[in-house]
Parts: structure tokens; sequence; C-alpha cells
């Protein structure tokens, strides 16, 4: 006799009444590579913290490793997508992506494994998350590679979907508590955010009572059933009412990406100009990708528009001196790949 189903969400994840996952869409986790063939990018995992259980897979270029010498360079600290209940830092496609992006960017990455949902109920990522930065910035000199070769004048964070959600999570924190050591986030970029509401907005008119609706909410109440407000939770809502204020997000840079298909993108856009228009003193910015849907760079890494996608967030991260001459004067723009 088969186990009786709590919750389904199909093809993505399945809960049973004894408390047990079965998680149907992940991709297959795969070990770190000291020399990956592709990218020539080493990587290897580490434990940041044995109680909560938190890791993290760290990367490095090969020209970095090669010429250590020279100055140091930024440091990203990432957190991987998946509807918080889905997904690892150390699975075969964010690998792919973090290699890819470490290589074009020619920077240190450092992608936090965080707790999943509904094992580890929200908010229990977004504490691990922020420990994983904590540690990162505050206890560098017990990494080599992040001792060795990282700049910590150029920190930047950032995440996809889920990811990107805990991304603006930390920017809020980082912006009301800051660090000891006086280290401040340079730059981050949410690719695809994962936001919603109760009230739709643009094209989201459609999809009312139709699957994506459905999901969303039914996702949301999986991984964070004790969510006051519900899918109007500022966690969820970064434009609810009650919801910080965005104009006390902890960094000076930002990337915003939505993609022409994705369901959420009309969220990201009013994220984006919600963030312009709340009194934010940094610099902004809108990337809207043409004819691709939620998270194409990681999941169809092989296409070309993902290898320009990744090739635009490197270029974020490491901008040319005249980009950042340029970037001063022009707070915000809109551009498409």
């Amino acid at each position: 006799m088969g186990k009786e189903i709590a919750t389904e969400i199909l093809p993505y994840i399945r809960v049973y009444k004894d408390g047990s996952v079965e998680r149907l869409a992940d991709s297959p986790i795969v070990p770190p590579c000291a020399d990956d063939p592709e990218t020539g990018v080493s990587s290897k995992d580490i434990v940041i913290s044995q109680d909560p259980p938190i890791s993290a897979r760290i990367y490095i270029p090969k020209q970095v490793r090669q010429h250590y010498r020279h100055p140091k360079v930024p440091i990203l600290v990432y957190f991987h997508g998946g509807a918080f209940c889905s997904e690892s830092a150390f699975s075969f496609v964010e690998t792919k992506f973090m290699n890819r992006l470490a290589s074009l960017a020619n920077v240190v990455i450092v992608s936090i494994e965080y707790r999943l949902a509904p094992e580890h109920p929200l908010p229990i990522c977004y504490h691990d998350c922020w420990a994983g930065l904590q540690w990162v910035i505050s206890h560098s000199d017990e990494e080599h590679w992040v001792s060795t070769y990282a700049d910590f004048d150029r920190v930047y964070i950032g995440g996809d979907s889920a990811g990107a959600n805990i991304a603006h999570s930390v920017l809020i924190r980082a912006g009301s508590k800051g660090f000891r050591n006086g280290v401040k986030i340079k730059g981050a970029f949410l690719t695809h955010p994962y936001f919603w509401g109760s009230e739709p907005i643009g094209y989201e008119s459609k999809y009312v009572e139709n699957r994506e609706e459905v999901v969303m909410s039914t996702v949301w109440h999986l991984v964070y059933p004790e969510a006051a407000g519900g899918v109007d939770n500022p966690m969820l809502n970064p434009v609810a009412p009650g919801a910080p204020n965005l104009a006390g997000m902890g960094c000076s840079r930002l990337l915003v990406s939505v993609a022409e298909k994705d369901w959420v993108r009309d969220r990201g856009i009013l994220y984006h100009n919600a963030v312009k228009e709340s009194g934010w003193q940094g610099e902004s910015e809108l990337v809207d990708v043409e004819g691709e849907d939620h998270s194409f760079h990681i999941l169809l890494h092989k296409s070309e528009n993902a290898k320009k996608f990744i090739k635009r967030l490197a270029s974020f991260l490491v901008p040319c001196e005249e980009d950042e001459k340029n970037s001063i004067q022009v707070r915000s723009c809109a551009s498409r790949i």
C-alpha cells in the first residue's frame, strides 16, 4: 500500500502525510571539480556551519589562480532558485551556470546551500543565506580561496527566482543592520525574482484561476504556511502595505532581469520601478529578455540567449571604467537582449 499524499504540485514536488518529500524535477547533484574542462574553473565544497547545517560551493577561475599576485577580484555570494523547496547549490544546472559566470566575469563565487522547505519552512532559508553571507564577509581568513583572491571592497550578491527573492531580503537586512567590519554590498542582481501578490497586475489577469495562479499560491502556502498576509506577506510581495521601505536597500548598484514569457515578469518590472521611485540612492537597471521563459539561462544553459545573458551578468559584476563613469550619470535604464 502506497503512502498517502498530503500535497502534490506536479511536476515539481510531492509531500506525503508522513512528512517525507519527493522532489520530482530537481537536477542531479554533481561533485565539485578541480579543473572544469569547459571553463577551467575550479570548485570545492565547504561547511559554513554545523548547527544549523549550512554549506556552500566555491568557484575560482583559472586566470585568477594563475595570477594570484595581481589585484584581487570581486566576490559574488549567490542564492540558487527553486521555489524555496527544490534545487541545490550542488546540482548539475547550477554548477554549469556558476562555472560559466565565474569564468566570464573572472570573479570568486560562493554559492550558498540553504535548507529547503517544506522540511524547513520559511523564514529558515532567509536566515541561512544571511548567515552564509556573514560568514563570507566576517570569516574570510578561514577559507584560503576567499582570503587570498577576494576583494571585499567589491562584494556582490545575486540570485535567480526564489534566490532573487532571498537576495532582496538580504539587501533589506543589510540596509538596516549592516556588517560589523564595515564591509558593504557594492551591487546585486535579481534574475526573474519570485514575487507575487493577491491583486493581479499587467498580464497576470489572464492567469487568474489558471495554473500559474494556483501554483504560486499553493507553493507559497507549502513553503511558508505561517506567513502573515498569505501571498501579500512582504517576503513575497515587497510592495505590499507594511513592507520595508525599498529606499533602505543595502547596496549601491542593482540589476533586475525579467523574461518576456515568464509569468512573474510584471512583478519584476513593478519591483524595479518601485525601487527607482522609493528614493533609494543607488544605480538601477532593468534587462528584459525577449522570447524567453523563467530561469532560461540555467535550464537552457547551452542556448545562445543564455550565453548572451550570462555575459550580461558578468559585465555587471566587472564593469569597464567607461561603464562605471556612465552609470554615475544614468541611474536607471532598460535594455533588451
